[in-house]
Order: C-alpha cells, then structure tokens, then sequence
C-alpha cells in the first residue's frame, strides 16, 4: 500500500510539528495540514518562517525546508481529506465541561465531527490515524461512524499516539524512543494499513524502534505513560514538603533516590507543578474510565496525582502570602515565566495561571514576563478560569517585554518556568531595583540558593 498523500486535520502542537518532519523526512509524499482556524493556518504560511505559531526550537527550519515543496497549509479541509490516501486526526480533545463525565471525561466532539467529515466527503479507501490521545476503543467508535454514514468507502483505523515533550518535540520526532502504531493486525488488509505506516516512519527511524499493536493497546498505552509520568512528578512534590518540615535538600534526595538504576533520574525534579496539555487531562480521563468500569480503588490511586499537583500549586501561591507578612493585597509580584515549560509556548494548565489566580484572589498586582508567551494569551488563560471580570484581569495584571521592567520596583519574584535566559540574569540589579525586604520565590529550582542569599534575597525554593 503505497502511501502518496497525506491530510492532518489539525494545525495544532502535535499536528503541526509532526506532519513537518514527516514531509521533510519523505519528500515523495505531499503533506496538507488543515484547520479550521484561519489565522492559525495564516501563521503557518507567513513569509517569515519565525512567525509560526508554534515555538519548538529547530521547527522552523524544517517548516521552512518542506514548506511548498511537499509540506502545505489549508484551510480547505475537504479536498485535503478527498485527495489523502492518509488521514490523520490530530484536533483538540479536552476534559468535558459539561454533562455525564464533566471535569474527567475526554470530550469527543471534534474527533466525531472529523469522523463525520472524512465519511461525508471521502470516495475512496482511506487509512485514518489517530494522532489525538483518546480513550482506549475510541477507534471502534469511529469506524462505527465511518461505515455507516459514508459512501460505502472501506476504512482502516489506525492508533499513533504522539510522545512529543513540549520543548524537545523536533528531537523527540528525530529521534524517539519508539513508534507505537496500533491496528488490526489479526487481518490481511489491518496488517496492510499498519505496514503502510511503518513505511512512513522507517524512512528515518530504525525499524526495531517501531512497535506495532492492536489498536486497544496503542490507545490505553498513551494514557498509561502520561500517568506514569505524571505520578512521578507528584510524587517528587510530595517529598519536597516533607523535605523542607524535616530539614533535608529536595534535589539531593531526588539525586540519591535517582541513582539507583531501578528508579533513574528522568521526572523527579520538583517544581511549583507540572501543566501542559497531557498529564492533567490524561490521568483525569484514566479516573474516568476506571470509574466506568466499577475499578473505584483504581480511580482513587490515579486522582491522587492530580490532588497533589494542585495542592503543590496552591501551597507554593499560600507560601508567598505568608512570607509577605500574610497580606500581598496592593503589593507587586513579578512572575518570570508564564509558559508551562521552557522552549514552548504553550500555557495550557501552566503552573503560572493557578498561581496567579490565587494571588489576585488576595489582590495582588501581577507584572508577568516570558520569552515566548504573548499579552494576549495570558489575558486569555487568566479570563478562561472566569475567577474576575476582563476588566480587573486588565487592571491587575500586566504584561512586558523586559525581565527587570518585571521585577522593578516589586515586592517579590516568583520564578515559574525554568527558562535558561533567567539564570544568566544580573540579579544584583534586580535585588537593586526591588522593594525591600526583596523576596524570590523559586518554584522550579532554577537559581543557586546560596548566590541569592548573598545578593540579601529573601530567598524560597521549594523543597530546601
């Protein structure tokens, strides 16, 4: 089954960056990613290749490689999916905010509006991939759609889930760990429909390296690494507040724990919480599931993760208040960072957002600055939790474009991302230009503790 064009339905943080590697990696395949947004796909087509929307570093130089040659963006989604042998859903799939499930189910209306489309318009066989993290037998949904409400075209779905670390995702695409294709292999033309897409990634990654799956497996599998993942951050952050009652040093347990080759080092920094897209929304949509099928016992081990990473967040928000005297009200706090991790632009459930709403709750005046985030999404986060009005998220939190515009004349610092840049800081100058008693608060473990203390920082870190 030879694979000559591909439609990704999706412009998105998995869409995006995965459909450029592949079209950079196979040249004889024409790549058209589509959405609906059409200041997204605008983005993705600007002359200037830096005004992507998405920040990954080394992306745009693929963008710009493959862009116009066999990599294309459109907002024309139903003849990108009529020409596509291929098609890969790749659209947003949040926590439902409404009825049976809300606030831990995975809302799937746009994955069955996709299926809807795809079966609407297509008029001959296609393989459908999906890129989107779902419940585990999503797929059996979809095909059920795609067979019954199309033009009698035959489907194949297929499972790839994405394992892209936001910061690293052109790396991590180069050069993953594994590929992990699911579908049904138990039949002559599923086999075909994988082969298909292992084809696709042996171009550039070694074939030992792709791990083929019924498609149940590959679903529940994606799933399963987020929570893993996730409960070692939490469980990190819950030594951290034993460490800092007892007198012991977070990092050097971590490091001590680390070193034993059965537990390795990976995901056992502590921080202010983890965020992004993934872990939160996966492990809530795991509780969901478990819960579905009577597993109580199970559902209640994995919301435990999602309990201690809020109560990291707000502990770490309550400790400012009390270091200043109990009261922030009327007081500047500088945040540095905004975005959830380094070398991304993405905010969705940043560690950032739940601090600072908490602050302005005890009415805070909030200056933040990052690298990378726009004013505008960090309007935007802050009016998504609907705590206050547009107006006084306007009137009390403002957004620069200089770190020691930030942090002058503030009470505080609270670093929340863990930027390279703010580590090579003159933080002598910021200690300067502060109030006094000047006080950091280092929510991810970036600055040397004893440098700052040295400056005449009154100085927090979480876990020492």
């Amino acid at each position: 089954m030879k694979i000559k064009n591909i439609c990704c339905i999706g412009a998105g943080y998995v869409g995006g960056p995965t459909m450029a590697v592949i079209a950079q990696k196979c040249p004889e395949i024409n790549v058209t990613v589509v959405d609906i947004n059409e200041n997204r796909i605008a983005a993705w087509n600007d002359e200037d290749v830096e005004n992507i929307p998405i920040y990954e570093p080394g992306l745009s130089a693929v963008v710009k490689e493959a862009r116009g040659r066999n990599l294309f963006f459109s907002t024309d989604v139903e003849a990108a999916i009529d020409s596509a042998d291929m098609i890969f859903i790749s659209v947003n799939t949040p926590t439902k905010t409404y009825g049976i499930g809300k606030g831990m189910a995975a809302d799937l209306k746009f994955i069955e509006l996709c299926a809807r489309q795809i079966a609407r318009v297509s008029k001959n066989d296609k393989i459908v991939v999906e890129k989107s993290t779902l419940p585990v037998r999503t797929a059996e949904a979809l095909k059920n759609i795609l067979d019954n409400t199309g033009n009698g075209v035959n489907y194949q779905i297929l499972s790839n889930p994405e394992f892209l670390a936001e910061g690293t995702a052109v790396d991590d695409l180069m050069n993953p760990d594994r590929v992990l294709i699911g579908g049904d292999i138990n039949t002559e033309v599923g086999n075909e429909a994988v082969q298909a897409l292992v084809d696709i990634y042996a171009h550039w990654i070694p074939r030992e390296k792709i791990l083929t799956t019924n498609v149940w497996s590959s679903e529940l599998s994606k799933l399963t690494a987020n929570a893993f993942l996730a409960q070692r951050v939490s469980s990190i952050n819950a030594m951290s507040e034993l460490c800092e009652k007892t007198g012991a040093d977070v990092n050097e347990v971590a490091k001590a724990v680390g070193m034993d080759s059965r537990i390795g080092q990976k995901f056992l920094k502590s921080s202010v919480g983890f965020g992004g897209s993934c872990f939160q929304k996966d492990i809530l949509n795991l509780v969901y599931i478990a819960k579905s099928f009577g597993l109580n016992e199970v559902a209640d081990y994995w919301h435990q993760v999602i309990i201690m990473n809020d109560h990291q967040k707000k502990r770490f928000a309550s400790n400012i208040v009390k270091t200043l005297f109990n009261t922030v009200s009327g007081k500047k706090i500088a945040f540095l960072g905004w975005a959830f991790k380094k070398d991304t632009n993405d905010t969705r459930e940043s560690s950032a957002i739940y601090v600072a709403d908490y602050l302005l709750n005890e009415q805070a005046e909030i200056v933040v600055y990052d690298p990378k985030v726009k004013r505008e999404q960090v309007y935007a986060d802050l009016d998504y939790l609907n705590s206050r009005s547009e107006d006084e998220n306007r009137q009390r939190v403002r957004v620069v474009n200089d770190p020691y515009e930030a942090c002058k004349g503030s009470h505080a610092v609270a670093v929340l991302t863990e930027w390279d840049e703010f580590e090579n800081y003159d933080w002598q100058k910021i200690y300067d230009d502060m109030l006094k008693p000047a006080f950091l608060f280092d929510g991810r473990k970036l600055l040397e503790r004893k440098k700052k203390e040295e400056i005449g920082f009154e100085f927090y870190a979480i876990g020492s």
